[in-house]
C-alpha cells in the first residue's frame, strides 16, 4: 500500500474538464430519448431534452470561460465568479421553467434534458478521479 508522506501535500487525480466526451454520451442519451418520445407520441418532448441537455453544455463551456478569465487576473476575485454564475444560473432556470409552463407536458423535457446533462458532466468529473484515488490506495 502507498501513501503520501507525512508531511506532504496528498496527490490527487486531476478531473477531466474537457467537454467532447459527455458531448458524446449525451448525444446517445438523448437520440434514446427522442426514439423513445417519438414512439409514445410527445416528438416535442425530445425536442426541448435535447435543448435541456445543449443547454447544460453551453454553460459548462461557458464556466469554464469565467473561472479562466478570472482566474487570469492579477487579483482574482471570487465575488465576480459567483455573479456571474448566478446570472447564468438564473436565466437557464427561467428559460427552462418558461418552457416548461408554456409547452405543458412536453416542456418539461428541458428540466429532464438539464438534469440528464448534469449528471453526465458530474459522472465525467467524479469516475476518473475516483479510479484515480483507488489505484493510490
Amino acid at each position: 500500500m502507498t501513501t503520501s508522506a507525512p508531511d506532504s501535500a496528498p496527490v490527487y487525480p486531476v478531473a477531466p474538464t474537457g467537454l467532447k466526451r459527455p458531448a458524446i454520451i449525451a448525444a446517445v442519451l438523448s437520440t434514446i430519448v427522442a426514439v423513445v418520445a417519438v414512439l409514445i407520441g410527445h416528438p416535442l418532448f425530445a425536442v426541448f431534452f435535447a435543448v435541456g441537455v445543449v443547454g447544460v453544455l453551453i454553460n459548462a463551456k461557458m464556466v469554464a470561460l469565467s473561472v479562466s478569465r478570472v482566474a487570469a487576473e492579477e487579483n482574482p476575485r471570487k465575488k465576480l465568479l459567483a455573479v456571474d454564475s448566478a446570472v447564468r444560473l438564473g436565466a437557464i432556470t427561467l428559460l427552462a421553467l418558461a418552457a416548461a409552463f408554456l409547452v405543458r407536458p412536453d416542456g418539461l423535457g428541458v428540466m429532464f434534458g438539464l438534469a440528464l446533462g448534469q449528471v453526465v458532466l458530474v459522472l465525467n468529473a467524479v469516475i476518473p478521479v475516483m479510479k484515480g484515488l483507488r489505484k493510490q490506495l
